[in-house]
This record gives structure tokens, C-alpha cells and sequence, in this order.
């Protein structure tokens, strides 16, 4: 199996049958979809990941031997969907791959951290007694004139940063690492909102160089979601806070400005035109960009240690318009490969969806009210930041 089977000639099939006639095995039958041992009976078959629904996959359950081939390009949905679906007694599910990204999907679920029933095993050209000269030559050329290529290529390690990818792994793993004194910039707040379904609305909370916090909350209607909001504006006073203001969000704009927060609730259209429109496609490459920008930086930030975030800030792939504008790929791709939504990155992203200066407590004085103090009534409140 790989994820992408358009036809048999995208398989392994030819492979084996190449061994099966240089070997000399009769006890086989080599046909146009698939090959069978006739003494024995077993039957090996070829499939795309990606074209098989739930339940064709949950059909193959009888295997015993499972062979995911380019496994760097199989999906979390995919291998979610696989893994409990491959549970005969003794059976088995055997990955190759050459790793792409630090947080290849498969690699994340299995070779990351393997359990005791999980054999990882590194092999490179290295290792291997039959590799002709010309291979040999190829690779050295490579290490000498290139270390990074033949790095990934010839020994199997994840790219550094790859052409389509907008932040580099190792620009957000550094940031995770740092440790910054408390900053007194102002809090931003971004907020990425979502209505029941899988998704979920996550508020970030950020000061300047340093991202805080973040809350998520699942199946809320935009009441409740302006609820949070209103409970976070009263008890934290941000500078601003930006909500991305497409689909329901909209919804959660129009409650906050009722209560008479319009001058620290910004709504956001991420297919908006940017505020640089002769560099970016729309408001979303923007704000990503800025974030990229943020994380690249001479000046060390500071982000939370949690792993979905890292993967979902390094989901996002880049290219560019008929402009020239930097355009990012559509949500839905980065979903697929994730298998949710990248919630946590866009709200942080959505920090950075306007400059924001000025005096917060300035805001606060003529605000009057209690909005939902009595839904709080008694909860106690950690200012972690």
C-alpha cells in the first residue's frame, strides 16, 4: 500500500514480479492486479490509501502483512484509519521511507517513539553490499559539494527546509527551546473560531516575543465562544484582539461589538485583500508571513512546548501567484495531512494580522458592565502570564 495508487505501474508490482522470473519461482502466478503463490495460496494485492474509505480499508482486516511503501507521504488521516484496521493475530505492518519533514505523519506515530513492539531500523546505501560503484561516486559527489542534499537523499535524514515549506522545522523547534524573561508588551489575543464539527476555537494569547497561552474549547455556538472572549477581555485586558470573522466568526464579531468592545475586537477575513496586496495572495499569506517572520528572526521568541502546535506550524506549504504574490496552500490539503485542522497555528498566526501600539489599560476606562461576571462567579483565574 502507499498513499497514491493511480495504477498497478505505481506499485511494487513489477518489483516482485522482477524477482519472481529472475529466481526462477513457478510456484507463482504473476497476474495483471496481483500475485499468487498457487501452492500455498498467498495472495499479495496493491492499494492506494488515499482512494479507500473507511470502510473498504476495515474489509482488509484479514492480513497478515501489511508493506507501506513511501510512507513519508502518508497521511494521519490514512494511517489513523490503517493502524487499528490491521489486527489479525500475528499480523504485522512493515513502513519504508525516506523522511521528508521532521514531522512526517507516520514517522510521528511510530518512529518517533517507538513502543516495544516497534522495530526501527536505519538503512543507507551505506549498508547495503550490492550497491554498484556508479552509486557509490554519485553519493560522494554529493556529501562534498552539497551537505544538506546527501544528508536527506543518501543517509536518510529529514530535509532542513524544503522549497514548498514556509517555516522551517528548525526555526520553530529552536523557539520552543527558548526560555524568555516575562515581556511587558502588550497582550494580543487571537482567535480562531469554529462551530461544533471536529474543529475547535482556540484563543492565543501573545506578548510580544513570547506566545503565553492557549485555551481551546470544542463544540460552543458563538455565544458561548463570545462568552470566553468577553471573559478574557475583562480579566486580561488585551491591546487587541483579532477573530477570524469567516464563517461563524462573524457571528462572534457582532456579539462582541453589542457589549461595546469594538475598539479591541478586530475582525479578520483570512481571504481578504492584504494590507500589502503587491506581496501577498490575501490576509492569510500575510499574517503566516508575518509569523515566519517572527520566528526567523534575529531576536529570539518564545514558544510552548507541545508537539501538535510544531506540527501544525510546520504543515503549511507555500507558492505563488500569477503576481508573484506568496499564496499558502488551501486549508482543507493541510487537514488531510495533518488530520485536523491547524487551529492552534492560525490563531497564533492571527496575532500578527494587524500592527497593534498603544496604551491597553487607556481602552479599559470607559468600558462599564458586567457581561458575564455571574458566569464565572467563583471560577478562579491563573495569570500564568
Amino acid at each position: 500500500m502507499r498513499e497514491i495508487q493511480e495504477s498497478i505501474k505505481d506499485s511494487v508490482h513489477k518489483l516482485l514480479s522482477d524477482r519472481i522470473a529472475y529466481y526462477d519461482l513457478s510456484d507463482y502466478r504473476v497476474m495483471e492486479t496481483k500475485i499468487i503463490n498457487k501452492i500455498t495460496g498467498t495472495t499479495f494485492i496493491f492499494k492506494g490509501l488515499q482512494e479507500q474509505n473507511a470502510d473498504n480499508i476495515k474489509s482488509l482486516e484479514g492480513l497478515d502483512i501489511v508493506w507501506l511503501e513511501e510512507a513519508q507521504k502518508i497521511s494521519k488521516r490514512s494511517w489513523d484509519i490503517l493502524n487499528p484496521t490491521i489486527r489479525k493475530s500475528g499480523s504485522e505492518i512493515w513502513i519504508s521511507m525516506n523522511r521528508e519533514q521532521e514531522n512526517d505523519p507516520v514517522w510521528m506515530a511510530v518512529g518517533a517513539n517507538p513502543d516495544e513492539r516497534t522495530l526501527v531500523v536505519k538503512v543507507n546505501y551505506t549498508d547495503n553490499p550490492f550497491c554498484p560503484e556508479e552509486i557509490r561516486y554519485l553519493a560522494e559527489k554529493c556529501r562534498r559539494e552539497n551537505p544538506d542534499d546527501y544528508a536527506h537523499i543518501w543517509l536518510g535524514a529529514p530535509v532542513t527546509v524544503s522549497d514548498r515549506q514556509l517555516i522551517s522545522y528548525r526555526a520553530v523547534r529552536q523557539a520552543t527551546d527558548n526560555i524568555l524573561e516575562c515581556s511587558s508588551s502588550s497582550l494580543i489575543i487571537g482567535v480562531d473560531v469554529a462551530r461544533f464539527g471536529e474543529d475547535k476555537s482556540v484563543f492565543c494569547f501573545r506578548r510580544g516575543r513570547v506566545c503565553l497561552e492557549f485555551k481551546s474549547y470544542a463544540k460552543l455556538d458563538n455565544v458561548a465562544v463570545a462568552n470566553y472572549a468577553t471573559f478574557f477581555i475583562r480579566e486580561c485586558h488585551p491591546l487587541r484582539m483579532f477573530i477570524d470573522a469567516g464563517g461563524v466568526g462573524g457571528g462572534v464579531v457582532d456579539i462582541l461589538y453589542d457589549r461595546g468592545y469594538k475598539k479591541i475586537v478586530r475582525p479578520i477575513m483570512f481571504g481578504a485583500k492584504a494590507l500589502r496586496d503587491e506581496r501577498y495572495h490575501n490576509r492569510r499569506a500575510e499574517m503566516w508571513d508575518e509569523l515566519r517572520q517572527w520566528l526567523e528572526g534575529e531576536m529570539p521568541v518564545q514558544l510552548l512546548k507541545d508537539e501538535n502546535l510544531i506540527q501544525e506550524l510546520c504543515a503549511v506549504n507555500k507558492k505563488y501567484d500569477s503576481m508573484g504574490r506568496l499564496q499558502l496552500e488551501e486549508k482543507e490539503e493541510i487537514k488531510k495531512r495533518l488530520g485536523h485542522s491547524p487551529d492552534f497555528a492560525d490563531a497564533l498566526a492571527l496575532t500578527f494580522a494587524e500592527p497593534a501600539a498603544g496604551d491597553a489599560e487607556k481602552l479599559y476606562a470607559p468600558i462599564t458592565g458586567d457581561c458575564i461576571e455571574s458566569l464565572f462567579a467563583g471560577r478562579e483565574t491563573n495569570h500564568t502570564w
